[in-house]
């Protein structure tokens, strides 16, 4: 059975991208683009990662990660974060507010599917 994934990620690009290698390797891609719905949207679809950028308008994805991992029936998914924030005190904030990968941008395809593979 395919694996869900949930791909939160406000720039068009970049979440057409990152859907289209998911489904092109048997993944399911659930886009949002909105961060504002992305705990809802989990909630919905009950994903086996979630995708995220942390640079996004109206809520961060520090805050994201931070709502999920409070959520008990979505703490024990894993959140991998694709974002442009490529410092090493970037990652380790990153992990640090929850996330269990980290992926910078501009992506590296073959890392990117990597570490889904890895997760999900």
């Amino acid at each position: 059975m395919a694996k869900k994934v949930l791909v939160v990620e406000d720039n068009e690009l970049n979440l057409k991208l990152f859907c289209d290698l998911l489904r092109a390797h048997d993944y399911i891609a659930e886009p949002v683009r909105d961060g504002r719905e992305a705990v809802a949207r989990a909630r919905e679809v009950m994903p086996d990662l979630v995708v995220m950028d942390i640079q996004l308008p109206h809520v961060t994805g520090y805050e994201l990660i931070q709502r999920m991992k409070a959520d008990s029936r979505l703490r024990s998914i894993p959140i991998m974060a694709v974002t442009a924030y490529a410092g090493r005190d970037d990652e380790d904030r990153i992990r640090a507010a929850g996330a269990t990968a980290y992926v910078s941008k501009p992506i590296s395809v073959m890392r990117f599917m990597d570490e889904i593979r890895a997760l999900a």
